[in-house]
């Protein structure tokens, strides 16, 4: 039986999504730092450093105190995972990390200490250092990479034209009681890796120039993000979303997948980048178009709401402006 969504009631739910509504901090707080015109670009997965012929790509994620404390193995495999990810969602591979954690004691320390461990070995990136501090009463942790490209996909290269793709890994389950989708813990280690270096094979083919990680804002957030950044449109076909059996497309629009990405594909490379996806067990499909303008929007069965228009009220306020110096300190080189 055809599902029947409620495109208005949808867009107003992801309008008011806390998960969404976190990402503005990231403009607030490059403000405050005077991150402008800086000869780096922010706003990416990962700042991209110009280094000979190619980047090295540089990230760090922090992790929300509530789910440390709630889950800590996965919170310490999620450490080393989702800055894995950053560094291929902008084509390259990762070289090692570094963390930082905070526990109330050596016993509480050990279960995140061993999920970073076994994330490590499993996607075959090194650990190699970091701060420690187990006498204090909050259970914290962030973890920093480094990785290389040989070409970049960035958040700033979306084109009007270009088509949206989704890929996800649906071989997973909830983490509950939050909406993280993991797809990673109990995988094949060798899977684990290839899928991953399908993003870097991606980049260095020429099929993509513009890639963003699915983060805590969902499929949609994420959308906003990459148009704000690229200066354009996108439009999401709520129908054309796979979703995983048994899951409300509510919720799914709201996931952070352990394995997501959302990629703006030029219509002639289309065909070969979900083949290449689909090929390792993958789930990619065409979900939108990237167009001209600012609003980024959701639609069903000729209904459309807008659910950010990034010119009047911008998400990261960071725009397509550090990707248009990029482009002009590549050209002068």
């Amino acid at each position: 039986m055809k599902m029947t969504i409620d495109v208005t009631a949808l867009a107003a739910k992801l309008i008011a999504s806390s998960g969404i509504a976190a990402k503005a901090d990231i403009g607030r707080v490059a403000a405050g730092l005077g991150l402008a015109g800086q000869p780096v670009a922010v706003g990416d997965d990962c700042a991209a450093l110009p280094d000979g012929d190619g980047y090295l790509l540089f990230a760090i994620e922090g992790f929300i105190n509530e789910f440390v404390a709630a889950d800590p193995w996965f919170a310490g495999w999620c450490g080393v995972m989702v800055n894995i990810s950053d560094v291929f969602a902008m084509g390259g591979r990762p070289v090692a990390v570094v963390d930082a954690v905070w526990a109330n004691g050596e016993e509480n320390a050990s279960p995140v200490l061993e999920g970073m461990r076994d994330a490590a070995a499993a996607y075959g990136v090194p650990i190699v250092g970091g701060h420690t501090n187990i006498r204090t009463d909050r259970h914290q942790l962030s973890v920093a990479i480094l990785g290389r490209a040989k070409k970049l996909l960035t958040s700033f290269d979306a084109k009007p034209g270009d088509i949206l793709i989704a890929a996800v890994d649906h071989r997973g389950r909830y983490r509950e009681p939050f909406n993280n989708w993991e797809a990673a813990t109990d995988a094949p280690p060798d899977r684990l890796r290839g899928d991953l270096e399908i993003m870097a094979q991606i980049a260095e083919a020429g099929l993509a120039l513009a890639a963003k990680d699915i983060s805590q804002g969902g499929i949609p957030g994420t959308a906003i993000m990459l148009a704000e950044c690229s200066g354009v449109g996108i439009d999401i076909d709520l129908t054309a979303i796979p979703l995983p059996e048994g899951v409300a497309l509510e919720r799914w629009l709201s996931t952070f997948p352990s394995y997501g990405y959302l990629l703006s594909v030029a219509p002639s490379n289309v065909e070969a980048v979900l083949k290449i996806f689909t090929a390792r067990g993958i789930v990619a499909a065409a979900i939108g178009t990237v167009n001209a303008g600012s609003e980024v929007a959701i639609s069903a069965d000729g209904n459309r709401a807008v659910i950010r228009d990034h010119a009047r009220v911008p998400l990261l306020g960071l725009g397509p402006a550090a990707a248009d110096e990029r482009r002009e300190r590549e050209d002068a080189a």
